[in-house]
């Protein structure tokens, strides 16, 4: 394969100043995207900026915060360099092909390269009409955009490979749902917003052109030793089955439940995209589901790996014709390659779940151990987080039982798991409990607790609540005194049945 020359260097803005714009996917063939800017908004108001997130971008909290920064934010105004763009994509959305999707309410205005050497896009969601909008406002409100904030910084610290939330701004103008509620923008930062369905846009229209050069730009982009490979397209679509295959295991490993996990909103990077309906598990079972829109249980929490594997396989479809010109001989790499992803998926939910429980090194009874415990957890109705967390605890004596039965229906149930449980740990050497902390997060955005502060938000324009649950959430795995209301989960009249994708 070609070398492509699109990706280059570029230095971290200076203090003071606008980002320093690199865009390579603006410089690919223009039926990829639609070039526009984004609708202007009538009052602007900066609700959240993540400074933190910004210098390690290479930018300029202050100028960010100010009036040309925010007017960047916002869409009202574009600085030099930036080429605002909207991405054509496809998708199967609840297993149903829709060939032609793409930004309908998000703008591409460029990418940065950070101190480190990363190139991030810098998108703004909710920044109007596209050319993809079929009949949309392209516009979000800040409930949504807020969720999104809470939810993918809460990922970020967890370590999970997210997109990023640089900053919430408020339009002064309302978007029509349901009712009238009040407009946001969120500015999101993406290693790159190619999704699978950007493939199956153009597999749809047989444009093995385009094809190539999308396999190309994410090769140089995301998986640069593929180039070097015999095969690199096939190399490539063996990295996407590695990345996602230990991403859909960290998501089960901390009780997250993506909600919509269509083909466009799976991410060649690696990264999880797209906050719509997502939700965490309160009490654990397989089944469980909280987006509104699915009514079959399609993504329930159980059935995400399975999912992961299906989206797969459509990313597969696309690439046979770049991976041989011998349909068969491409159907079987590519057959080959896509069987790699349950080992590798169960190696990673494996170690992460032994690690949960405090092993190191796996021994032949050790699945049977684990799955006894989530089969009591269901039955139990014990909530899943804190399970694993009151588990740290009872690591260091059976003084810490009583907390973690109390968590199950039955809590006499759990005390022969407890003696095996024991018995194993024994051999794992003393001093377990702190590793355990290390991967079991005291702090989830628990449901009840993210639709409080959206609420606040909407209701009383009160940033409050919002702006404590990300304090809590920046340090997820440490504990945090006076804050134990964030850890515990909802009273009966609190529970969070249903979430909703916000579009």
């Amino acid at each position: 394969m070609p070398d492509t020359p699109l990706l280059a260097s570029a230095p971290p803005a200076r203090s003071g100043h606008a980002p320093c714009f690199d865009n390579s996917y603006a410089r690919l063939p223009e039926r990829l995207f639609a070039r526009l800017p984004p609708t202007p908004v009538s009052a602007p108001r900066l609700l959240r900026l993540n400074a933190r997130l910004a210098e390690e971008m290479g930018l300029d909290p202050a100028w960010l915060s100010g009036p040309d920064g925010v007017a960047m934010l916002a869409g009202n105004a574009m600085p030099d360099g930036a080429e605002p763009i909207a991405q054509a994509y496809a998708g199967h959305q609840f297993g149903q092909f829709v060939p032609s999707l793409g930004d309908g309410r998000a703008i591409l205005i460029g990418e940065v390269v950070t101190p480190a050497g990363e190139r991030r896009d810098i998108q703004l969601k909710g920044s109007g009409p596209t050319p993809f909008s079929r009949r949309g406002d392209g516009r979000a409100a800040v409930g949504p955009v807020l969720r999104e904030y809470i939810v993918s910084e809460a990922m970020a610290a967890f370590g999970i490979p997210t997109t990023r939330s640089l900053a919430a701004v408020a339009t002064g103008d309302a978007v029509f749902r349901e009712d009238a509620l009040p407009g946001a923008v969120l500015t999101r930062v993406a290693a790159s917003h190619l999704r699978v369905g950007t493939f199956q846009y153009f597999a749809a229209r047989r444009d093995t052109d385009a094809l190539r050069v999308l396999a190309e730009h994410a090769i140089a982009r995301h998986y640069p030793e593929a180039a070097g490979a015999a095969n690199p397209v096939l190399a490539l679509f063996e990295g996407v089955v590695a990345r996602q295959a230990a991403l859909v295991a960290r998501w089960l490993l901390v009780g997250f439940i993506h909600g919509v996990m269509n083909t466009d909103n799976c991410a060649i990077s690696g990264e999880t995209i797209d906050y719509g309906p997502c939700a965490f598990l309160d009490e654990y079972h397989p089944e469980k589901v909280f987006s509104s829109i699915d009514q079959f249980g399609r993504y329930a929490y159980g059935n995400q790996p399975g999912i992961a594997h299906w989206n797969l396989a459509r990313l597969a479809e696309c690439l046979l014709p770049l991976i041989s010109e011998d349909e068969n001989k491409a159907l079987e790499l590519a057959q080959d390659s896509l069987a790699g992803f349950a080992p590798r998926f169960g190696a990673a939910w494996r170690e992460g779940l032994l690690r949960k429980i405090g092993l190191a090194a796996e021994e032949e009874a050790d699945e049977a151990l684990v799955q006894d415990l989530f089969t009591l957890m269901a039955e139990g109705r014990a909530d899943f987080t804190l399970t694993f967390r009151r588990l740290c605890d009872a690591a260091e004596g059976q003084g810490a039982d009583a907390a973690l039965r109390a968590l199950f229906a039955d809590p006499a149930a759990v005390d022969p798991w407890l003696v095996r449980w024991r018995a194993r740990l024994a051999r794992e050497g003393a001093g377990r409990a702190e590793a355990m902390r290390a991967v079991n997060p005291a702090y989830i955005p628990r449901n009840h607790l993210v639709e409080e502060a959206i609420a606040a938000a909407v209701q009383r324009d009160d940033l409050a609540p919002f702006e404590a649950l990300l304090s809590v959430l920046e340090r997820p795995f440490e504990e945090q005194p006076g804050r134990e209301r964030y850890a515990a989960p909802p009273l009966p009249e609190e529970r969070v049945l249903r979430t909703f994708c916000g579009t």
